[in-house]
């Protein structure tokens, strides 16, 4: 038995040497060390042997078995060195050829209007605060003067989903949110950007669109603070030189409130179909906060005071871009969105 088992290492040996491929190493493996295999039937005759000769000669296959082992393991690295090296030599590129053109995106106008408004305010001491889309009528409306049967619902009464639940119609929730949580009513100096729903849609207004409203609550806060305010963001969105222009109007959580004009951008005041030959463009609401959305909202009125003012993103990205439709900026179609690629360079 041991000389049948010593001719079987030598030529097991022999062939794993001699042989030049993958599929004849993996045969010799088969042949010698597979179920089948000739040193696995020395194992299967160990039966016919003495008890004393069994662990010897068993012991004396395990070394044969742990060597050719060692042997196939080791010729096996080589074959796949030699076939990784076969690959590289193959696949070869020639870096010297002229590069594809790679496609790249950019930013949506909107995303770079949200960025911009946030780093600016960000900068001036502010926090960005957001809040859900789906809201209750008491924070939609009635925590900002606006109670049941108010006139002033009529334009915002939009998307309801009970009762009791709708898609906000301005991101002002936010803000009314924000004052209830401050348990220790300290002053505040938020803003709030985010998508609201509204029944419009036609080029310059859309069901969905979006909003940023800021809010600012402190003691001794005039209108001098909101114009100062309105001036640094309207001119760092549109353009340096342009006027500011307030005129009365009115809102239910503001007191007194103002629409803010600013000269036309495109004509520079003189007039044009884009001002409408008025050589103003409307671009935002404002006012000093009413006492009795303070009052609601757990703040002092006769401590505090504040302003607020709230303009549509998709406005300001159609003046900054020159989008003559609002509908442009939710149809996702790539030729205008490509438009945007050299905004990025």
């Amino acid at each position: 038995m041991e000389e049948k088992i010593e001719n079987i290492k030598k030529l097991a040996i022999a062939e794993i040497e001699n042989s030049s491929n993958e599929k004849e190493l993996n045969d010799a493996k088969i042949k010698y060390l597979g179920k089948k295999g000739e040193l696995t039937a020395c194992l299967r005759g160990m039966g016919s042997l003495t008890p004393e000769e069994r662990p010897v000669i068993g012991n004396l296959v395990n070394i044969v078995k742990n060597k050719l082992e060692e042997m196939i393991e080791k010729k096996e690295e080589e074959y796949r060195k030699l076939e990784l090296d076969r690959k590289l030599r193959e696949e070869t590129i020639d870096i010297t050829l002229p590069s594809t053109k790679i496609k790249r995106g950019s930013k949506h106008p909107l995303n770079r209007i949200i960025e911009e408004v946030e780093d600016l305010f960000v900068s001036m001491g502010y926090d960005v605060v957001t809040g859900p889309e789906l809201e209750t009528d008491e924070y939609c409306f009635e925590r900002l003067n606006l109670p049941k049967g108010h006139p002033a619902r009529d334009m915002q009464d939009s998307f309801y989903i009970t009762s009791e639940y709708l898609l906000r119609t301005q991101t002002s929730a936010v803000q009314a949110r924000a004052m209830m949580e401050n348990e220790e009513k300290s002053p505040i100096r938020i803003i709030c950007p985010g998508k609201t729903y509204r029944r419009d849609d036609d080029a310059t207004h859309s069901h969905q669109f979006s909003q940023v409203e800021g809010l600012v609550i402190d003691k001794d806060i005039s209108l001098a603070d909101l114009k100062g305010t309105l001036e640094v963001f309207v001119r760092k969105m549109l353009g340096d030189n342009l006027q500011l222009r307030f005129r009365p109007s009115y809102f239910p959580f503001t007191e007194p409130s103002y629409e803010v004009d600013v000269s036309c951008f495109k004509c520079e005041g003189k007039g044009c179909s884009l001002c409408k030959q008025t050589g103003w463009i409307e671009v935002l609401g404002s006012g000093i906060v009413h006492p009795n959305v303070l009052k609601m909202n757990g703040y002092d009125p006769e401590k505090y005071s504040g302003f607020a003012f709230g303009t549509g993103l998709d406005r300001l990205a159609m003046f900054k871009y020159g989008i003559t439709d609002i509908r442009l900026l939710y149809k996702n179609d790539v030729r205008f969105l490509k438009q945007f690629d050299r905004c990025d360079r």
